[in-house]
């Protein structure tokens, strides 16, 4: 009965086995693809770095506790003025204000990174009229790029026929000339204070000290 029954044989494999990987040359191979994916995300996040630069420096300026990460209106109007957004004529500040106001959401003060790309998006159509909507928003991002916001108010010397006559040591009179010498530098202590004078001599004698050589000429 064993010698009757047919016996069932599987189908072989006739797949060839794999043969084994050298473990180093597949890190390097997957040490490879990641520094090649790597620098082609930096090189897409390089060009905006500079536009984002910008983004933040006027979004925590004149704010010690802001992120860098929203922008106020206040901000985004300097940004617009100091990058030269505002030329007076395509593009005026109740452009700029007018577009904050569209972007930012009802309820928001402040705008973000991706809503300031949008807003420059809107204003680039104006600026730059005679451009693609590619060019524009191209040209309006040139115009950012790199920029920092532009600190006023540092005071300058002002120079007026009654600030020289002021500072003219040589028109000074009584106990205030005393304080400079014919050069008009400060005497510093001598010129503040009353300092014996034990020559002598009286004050404001012109001949002080020529007694000596008079008598020894005389000799």
């Amino acid at each position: 009965m064993a010698d009757n029954k047919v016996k069932s044989t599987k189908p072989m494999n006739k797949t060839p086995p794999k043969s084994p990987s050298d473990p180093a040359k597949d890190r390097a191979a997957k040490r490879l693809s990641y520094d090649s994916n790597s620098s082609h995300e930096g090189a897409m996040a390089g060009e905006i770095s500079a536009l984002e630069e910008a983004f933040r420096k006027f979004a925590i300026h004149g704010d010690t506790r802001a992120t860098g990460k929203e922008m106020h209106g206040k901000n985004w109007s300097k940004l617009c003025k100091d990058c030269h957004v505002i030329d007076g004529k395509n593009v005026t500040i109740t452009d700029v204000d007018i577009v904050f106001s569209k972007i930012k959401g009802k309820s928001s003060r402040t705008i973000t990174f991706e809503q300031f790309k949008e807003a420059l998006q809107e204003l680039s159509k104006k600026r730059f009229k005679d451009k693609s909507d590619e060019e524009a928003i191209q040209e309006m991002y040139k115009l950012i790029e790199g920029k920092a916001p532009i600190i006023s108010g540092v005071t300058k010397a002002i120079s007026s026929p009654t600030v020289s006559r002021l500072t003219d040591t040589s028109k000074f009179t009584g106990s205030h000339k005393e304080r400079f010498d014919p050069s008009g530098k400060g005497k510093g202590k001598a010129g503040r204070e009353d300092l014996v004078d034990a020559s002598g001599y009286v004050s404001g004698y012109k001949h002080a000290g020529t007694y000596d050589h008079k008598v020894q000429g005389s000799k």
